[in-house]
């Protein structure tokens, strides 16, 4: 590519109008590498193309003669390190990739975690991540270390807004699994509203701010259905609604359940090491979003990791 950012083109050999988005990602010439869809649509969006001089659309209809201009912005980059960590890839194209998370795994760096993390391994599978965060590339939303399964990760600027819209619009779909240690005859299904916040004593945990005053909570609701219970343990199937920070671990246990082997919200110590535990039991299922530059509805789902389900299906479970 010219090592200048700004590229002027004169539209040409059209035997129909075309869209401004379309015609540029499929553009080719000495000066200019053709980018993606979803990139083009953003630089529009941060009003960087202009068409005869005029900001337009997306779907604005190219003529023959019609003079283009763009300006690509610096790229950006990150001090964050590359590891060599294996992941597994659900799916992936030039906006989103679609990962399945595995227990154990940190989502982005923190103190402890500079490099071992999932953004780590990120940066050495793909060349592409959003930087709307530098300390989070690629990162829309979040799970827990200890939590596995489906996280989509933002390939491009364009795409981490299209998709953070639709978490604030509430209409991803998640599903999630728990194994929770159960107060029996509790209803089966049910909604866990509340305002969460940092617990007041014990910084590293969250609860429900039943007095908000403060306004430093967020609105949280958990849908949950009890699918079957077994030695005094019970199995949900849950649906996020918000996703708040540690909002189902938390929920579960105002609601008299405590996630098997969460030890921070007061599973005991004791049976985690009685019982060979190296994680808790909640898992990130299905995934389900509108793709950024399609506008296609994209489902996933993922079992838990096989070592899991046999401990599972040994308390009890058919899963």
């Amino acid at each position: 590519m010219n090592k200048k950012n700004n590229f002027t083109f004169i539209v040409a050999g059209l035997d129909e109008p075309a869209r401004l988005d379309k015609w540029l990602s499929q553009a080719s010439t000495t000066d200019f590498s053709a980018m993606t869809r979803s990139q083009i649509q953003d630089l529009i969006n941060k009003e960087l193309i202009h068409v005869n001089g005029k900001l337009v659309k997306s779907s604005h209809q190219l003529k023959n003669q019609d003079t283009i201009t763009l300006e690509i912005p610096e790229v950006q980059k990150t001090d964050l390190i590359a590891a060599d960590i294996k992941l597994e890839i659900v799916f992936e194209d030039d906006d989103v990739i679609v990962v399945n998370k595995p227990s154990g795994l940190v989502v982005h760096p923190s103190l402890g975690h500079e490099s071992d993390t999932l953004v780590n391994a990120l940066l050495y599978h793909s060349k592409n991540l959003s930087l709307k965060n530098e300390e989070r590339p690629g990162i829309v939303h979040r799970i827990d270390k200890e939590t596995s399964g489906l996280l989509v990760v933002a390939k491009n600027d364009f795409a981490h807004d299209h998709l953070t819209q639709q978490f604030k619009a509430k209409t991803i779909h998640r599903i999630y699994y728990a194994i929770a240690a159960s107060k029996k005859h509790m209803p089966r299904y049910g909604k866990i509203e509340s305002v969460i916040a940092r617990h007041r004593v014990d910084r590293k945990k969250y609860a429900s701010v039943r007095d908000d005053q403060t306004n430093v909570g967020k609105h949280a609701i958990t849908h949950y259905n009890l699918l079957e219970e077994s030695k005094n343990m019970s199995l949900f199937k849950l649906r996020l609604e918000t996703g708040r920070t540690h909002q189902i671990r938390v929920h579960l246990k105002e609601l008299g359940c405590i996630i098997v082997g969460d030890l921070l919200y007061g599973y005991s110590k004791l049976k985690y090491e009685q019982e060979h535990l190296n994680r808790f039991y909640l898992h990130a299922a299905e995934l389900g979003f509108i793709h950024p530059t399609t506008e296609k509805q994209m489902d996933f789902k993922i079992s838990w990791p096989k070592e899991d389900l046999e401990k599972i299906n040994s308390w009890g479970f058919s899963l």
